[in-house]
């Protein structure tokens, strides 16, 4: 085991950055709605896809 020496590192950036004082969205979305809209929109990917073919 290694013995506490007293000698602390500096954490990373030195707290120069704050991300929830420096920014706040105007939308804000659950995640589950998030992933929803991701798998309706892989969704019509395919069905375009299966519709329209490139024929390549």
């Amino acid at each position: 085991m290694s013995k506490d020496s007293g000698i602390q590192m500096p954490g990373l950036f030195g707290g120069l950055m704050r991300y929830n004082e420096e920014y706040d969205s105007k939308f804000k979305f659950k995640p589950e709605y998030v992933i929803v809209f991701v798998i309706l929109l892989a969704i019509g990917v395919l069905a375009l896809e299966f519709l329209f073919p490139l024929g390549v």
